[in-house]
């Protein structure tokens, strides 16, 4: 339909605003460029990054951009202008992950310093910084209400935080390949790239309503079911990226080939 041509390095990340009329794009050219979708041209060019830009996201408005980048910094812009509204600074190396509450009022980012913030969007201000992980953090998600953060890391868990709290309610051993996470529009369990995991009803402000009859996941060796291992992944037959639904499993390999594995529900 169209190919976007403009940037000078690689793409790193892609988004639609919430009425899917406006495209973001990330790039290693230090530049965030917003597109109209229905005729491809370049809406703006947004400058004031000084190294590789790794994340974009709109708040659910579709007013608001943020991006984030190996200059250690994320940047809120005005969509309709394209002025840079604020610069967060704070983390110590580079930004990975960035999202906005449903309401818009916060923004996490996830950083290679190990730590999540919590930020203030009309003010700029750092609200709370959340500590825990050992390793680089690489993906951020809140909960539909607002209320519970979601954070993945490359120290193999997945950090469940109050917002209001910076207080870690639970973490989830064992899910060192997760690269993309959300909870469910219901906000009962947790949809990524891997499988689906499920927190203990404790976080939640009621029970679990009707979840999945199974947990199923991939990590980088097997495919697990509740938590047991289920198939075994030989070398050549493991993925560089992978994606999740229900029972589908469909692994991308470095070869060019695609996997599509089914699994019964039974």
């Amino acid at each position: 339909m169209q190919t976007l041509e403009g940037h000078t390095g690689s793409v790193n990340a892609v988004a639609f605003s919430p009425d899917g009329k406006l495209l973001v794009s990330a790039s290693g050219d230090r530049t965030v460029r917003l597109w109209d979708t229905a005729t491809g041209a370049t809406l703006q060019t947004l400058e004031g990054h000084t190294d590789w830009v790794n994340a974009v996201a709109f708040s659910a408005d579709g007013k608001l951009l943020v991006s984030a980048s190996d200059d250690r910094t994320v940047r809120l812009w005005d969509t309709a202008t394209g002025a840079t509204l604020q610069m967060l600074e704070g983390h110590t190396s580079s930004v990975k992950a960035v999202a906005f509450s449903p309401d818009g009022k916060l923004l996490a980012s996830a950083s290679d310093d190990r730590t999540v913030r919590l930020w203030d969007t009309a003010t700029g201000a750092t609200l709370q910084t959340l500590e825990g992980h050992t390793d680089w953090v690489k993906a951020v998600a809140f909960s539909p209400d607002g209320k519970l953060l979601v954070s993945a890391s490359g120290d193999g868990t997945v950090r469940l935080w109050d917002t209001a709290t910076g207080a870690t309610l639970q973490t989830l051993e064992g899910h060192k390949s997760i690269s993309e996470l959300s909870f469910s529009r219901d906000g009962q369990y947790l949809e990524t790239d891997r499988g689906m995991l499920y927190p203990q009803p404790s976080s939640f402000d009621a029970p679990p309503k009707a979840l999945p009859p199974y947990t199923m996941f991939a990590n980088v060796d097997w495919v697990t079911r509740d938590g047991e291992n289920l198939l075994w992944l030989p070398s050549n037959s493991r993925g560089t990226c992978s994606a999740f639904r229900r029972n589908l499993l469909v692994l991308g390999q470095a070869s060019g080939r695609v996997i599509f594995i089914a699994f019964s529900s039974s």
